[in-house]
């Protein structure tokens, strides 16, 4: 992320973070809907009172500020703007959100976080003190960026940020041998699942789990528990199948499902590829690795760069799953833990070959851990590297 133009305020007043906790509230509302965009919440304070505020809810629709400056109409002269990310520089479906408030004639403008992209970053910071307004930087910055991860690694590192979600038993085990493994969680856990889904631009999974579960990989509305569940439902996200040798039957399920699903290969055979498009699916070839499967770092960057993927949700099988862990493409997990035992000879949670001494584990950071329903969820990240040091663990 670029450094901030302005100079960062550590002084901000209590109030300063009251309002600013305000404005992210406001754009959590739209955590299910703004994609690809960033979520944004914009408060306008004037003599101790807000009169106006907003968040930007879907693409295409109004930013935060507009809505905002609209709620305020002539109260936004003199007042504070209190805005969860950088105000847009930039003419796309909307206007630029900086000019917007250089001509309601705001007098301060409290900003969390620079615009993450580097083409943009800071501009619309200069356009605001050009004009004369007081721009301050950085108030709950760790809230901000923790409101878009997805929208800042696409702008920062050309990939989404990748999240995969998987269910397991208390020994490790993610379906029966056979391949069973409706339901090792409840409906608690599984509605967290639907909005993991919800919030995400696209889910990812191999075809192998695909074949075995003949999953949709939607968005159910029923199963959200959202009051707007009708309207996060109507945006799908992408379906990517990874799909080596265009296995996927023709008839599977997330064909015949709302949305769009692309499956991506390094196959060339013609005559797959057109009745897999012909039973209405997508088809993306891209290089191979080493050993002939799917370039995975290489699908994270086009998915970034040409489907404007931000936050990825893998859903997959322990070959999938341990190949990406391997290759150090996870950014979070959440792991979903049931009070079970599905024994030794069901499937693992993940594929991990080559892992033979203590020194080759490979460590995670536990970020949070409760139960939801009779489970228990795991947020966790990967550490770079496997490697212990001794002297650090208990």
């Amino acid at each position: 992320m670029s450094v901030p133009l302005s100079i960062v305020d550590d002084q901000f007043s209590a109030d300063d973070h009251r309002y600013m906790a305000r404005a992210m509230a406001l754009a959590t509302r739209g955590l299910y809907t703004t994609d690809p965009n960033p979520r944004v919440g914009c408060v306008l304070v004037r003599d101790g009172e807000i009169v106006g505020e907003g968040y930007h809810r879907r693409a295409g629709e109004p930013h935060a500020e507009i809505n905002a400056l609209t709620a305020a109409g002539d109260n936004a002269r003199g007042a504070t703007a209190y805005v969860t990310l950088e105000p847009c520089s930039h003419t796309g479906r909307t206007g630029p959100c900086a000019v917007a408030l250089q001509e309601a004639q705001v007098g301060r403008v409290v900003v969390a976080m620079v615009d993450p992209n580097p083409q943009v970053s800071g501009r619309g910071i200069r356009l605001m003190e050009d004009a004369g307004i007081q721009v301050s930087v950085g108030l709950l910055e760790v809230d901000a960026r923790a409101l878009n991860p997805g929208f800042i690694a696409r702008m920062a590192t050309k990939r989404p940020f990748v999240r995969m979600k998987m269910a397991m038993s208390l020994d490790g085990r993610t379906a029966m041998r056979s391949g069973e493994s409706q339901w090792i969680t409840g409906p608690e856990a599984r509605a967290q699942v639907q909005r993991l889904r919800a919030r995400s631009s696209a889910v990812l999974s191999g075809v192998e789990s695909v074949i075995m579960d003949d999953s949709r990989l939607t968005v159910r509305a029923e199963q959200l528990g959202l009051d707007n569940a009708d309207e996060v439902a109507s945006r799908q996200p992408l379906r990517v199948i990874v799909d080596s040798q265009l296995r996927l039957p023709l008839a599977a399920a997330c064909l015949r499902a709302p949305g769009r699903t692309l499956v991506v290969t390094t196959s060339h055979a013609v005559d797959k590829r057109e009745r897999l498009i012909d039973a209405g699916a997508e088809v993306k070839v891209l290089s191979a690795d080493a050993q002939g499967r799917v370039d995975l770092p290489a699908l994270l960057e086009w998915l970034a760069v040409n489907e404007a993927v931000n936050e990825l949700l893998v859903e997959t099988g322990a070959t999938l799953a341990g190949a990406m862990l391997k290759a150090g493409l996870i950014d979070e997990m959440q792991l979903f833990v049931a009070p079970t035992l599905l024994g030794g000879d069901a499937r693992p949670l993940f594929a991990l070959p080559g892992l033979t001494q203590m020194a080759d584990q490979q460590r995670l950071t536990v970020h949070d851990m409760r139960a939801v329903g009779q489970d228990w969820r795991i947020i966790a990240s990967p550490l770079v590297t496997g490697k212990i040091d001794d002297t650090k663990v208990p």
